[in-house]
């Protein structure tokens, strides 16, 4: 599921590269993805976008008065079609990769087919896709972003600049709910999915399930440094990466996300699998909790 750094990051690309330019086309290919149905996204077509911006994991296209919220879901992501398509596919390996190093071919699977798109004037067409089994991308045409309710519904951003620790501490301090489900949960913090919640734990080596409420100070003051660190310092360094390359330079840059029966780079421990929600996440048992194993279903 993309999260806020990738968000952010496709964000400045589509910003830098649609601003200015007037949108001549669009074609929705699945009906589904269409919220709006009495504003359609064609509607839009003949208008300049005038920003790209993002609202937690949900990107916004301004076109003057009007916006086109995109929500990404858990398969989602967007493509240039065209000449441009050959180009992010031949663009540098992801980061950590050695200097001068060539992308390193791969048997990837057959890209995901595009759902909608986008065709603006003297720029490349804009292509949303969604590659999983059902379909979680999104459109909205909007007057204002918080009529869409997931954008309604954000709580505070780590990633914003204004983020305190008293923003911190309104969505965290004394939640009975376990933390990591505090720190995935959009009403409480905006922008944070189950790869970067696992880093911002492992990080601050605070267990995963653990309730918030059980938190002391200084397990509250780990967690505050760590979830602002670890959202600021990925935007950072996921700025200027293609968006084709977005997803393989986030999964190269996670410490155990993904990185199940991998050593932990901070203790030389191995990391685990555990079950989460519907879903599976990962964290070290050295690190995180005190050498217990989390249930895997």
């Amino acid at each position: 599921m993309p999260e806020s750094p990738e968000v952010q990051a496709l964000a400045e690309e589509l910003g830098a590269r649609l601003t200015g330019h007037a949108l001549t086309g669009v074609d929705v290919l699945e009906f589904r993805t269409t919220k709006t149905r009495s504003r359609a996204p064609e509607s839009l077509v003949g208008e300049r976008v005038t920003a790209v911006t993002r609202h937690g994991k949900l990107l916004d296209l301004a076109f003057g008065a009007h916006h086109l919220v995109v929500s990404l879901g858990r398969h989602g992501w967007a493509r240039w079609g065209g000449a441009d398509a050959a180009i992010d596919d031949a663009a540098a390996p992801p980061s950590g990769s050695a200097p001068g190093a060539a992308a390193v071919p791969t048997d990837a699977p057959a890209p995901p087919p595009a759902l909608v798109t986008l065709a603006f004037d003297d720029t490349p067409v804009l292509e949303f896709t969604d590659a999983g089994d059902w379909v979680s991308l999104g459109l909205w045409v909007v007057d204002d972003p918080a009529e869409v309710p997931a954008v309604a519904k954000l709580g505070p951003d780590p990633a914003d600049p204004t983020f305190t620790r008293e923003d911190f501490d309104g969505a965290v301090v004394g939640r009975r709910k376990q933390v990591k489900a505090v720190l995935q949960e959009q009403e409480s913090l905006a922008g944070i999915g189950n790869a970067y919640s696992d880093e911002i734990l492992h990080a601050a080596k605070v267990s995963p399930v653990v309730h918030a409420a059980s938190l002391d100070a200084d397990a509250l003051d780990r967690l505050f440094d760590a979830t602002v660190a670890t959202i600021t310092g990925a935007i950072s360094d996921r700025r200027g990466v293609p968006i084709a390359k977005l997803k393989e330079t986030k999964v190269a840059a996670m410490s155990v996300h993904g990185r199940a029966e991998e050593t932990c780079p901070v203790c030389g421990g191995t990391i685990h699998d555990f079950s989460f929600a519907s879903t599976t996440a990962q964290y070290c048992p050295n690190c995180q909790t005190w050498g217990e194993l989390l249930p895997l279903k």
